[in-house]
């Protein structure tokens, strides 16, 4: 995730009150945190939670009669990840993570206006991040869109992901078995300055087609001889 820079106090009027000064400085205040709920009248869904993430509300939510499809997007939490020695560690217990609160939410809001601009017919969108200790298998992230067809769809909900990791002020701190010992044991590991969300390119879905059945690549035989999959 972004945030090489420690960064000032910071409190979310969303999720609580945090006394966050930089990662690993001063924790995070997560009894605080309420369960992310989904708004009552707006398409667009934002926001941090110190507890598990809504994932298949998330994708309910997103649902419209207007919409062919919805991408949802998952981070789960991996046993495995280079540490700030280079060396590949296949011992992960558990992952923590903190983040620079007020300013995430923001930046969450700002990368779906910047989506939206994007692929304007972009129906629901939502951005939930995790903070606090996950375990191994839970969700840490997840980025949903809808959208009338799957191009747009799958575009949208990877800008919304490579946005996120690019852009936000969340910093992760891996546990290993043998504790925080050795290489790789501070904060932020992989982390990057924050950039403008504006600035993330887009990555053109591969079957990105004209909405016309007959140009359908699941109706193209050579499509499915090269092992394209629909």
């Amino acid at each position: 995730m972004a945030g090489g820079a420690r960064l000032g106090r910071a409190a979310s009027a969303e999720i609580g009150t945090g006394n966050l000064v930089g990662p690993g400085e001063t924790r995070i205040a997560t009894a605080t945190m309420r369960t992310v709920q989904p708004p009552d009248s707006s398409d667009t869904w934002v926001g941090l939670t110190a507890g598990p993430l809504p994932v298949a509300p998330a994708y309910d939510w997103a649902v419209l009669p207007s919409c062919g499809a919805v991408v949802l997007f998952s981070g789960t939490v991996r046993d495995h990840a280079v540490d700030e020695g280079g060396v590949l560690r296949t011992d992960v217990v558990h992952l923590d993570y903190e983040a620079y609160e007020e300013q995430c939410t923001t930046v969450f809001s700002k990368i779906v206006d910047e989506l939206r601009t994007r692929w304007p017919d972009t129906g629901r969108v939502a951005l939930l991040h995790r903070l606090g200790r996950i375990e191994l298998g839970e969700s840490s992230v997840i980025a949903v869109v809808s959208a009338p067809h799957r191009p747009e769809a799958f575009e949208a909900a990877r800008y919304a992901i490579d946005a996120l990791k690019a852009s936000a002020p969340i910093w992760k701190h891996e546990t290993w078995h043998d504790g925080d010992a050795g290489a790789g044991s501070g904060w932020g590991t992989n982390a990057h300055e924050p950039v403008d969300p504006a600035s993330v390119a887009t990555v053109a879905s591969p079957d990105h087609q004209a909405d016309d059945p007959a140009d359908d690549p699941a109706d193209d035989p050579t499509a499915v001889a090269s092992g394209r999959e629909h």
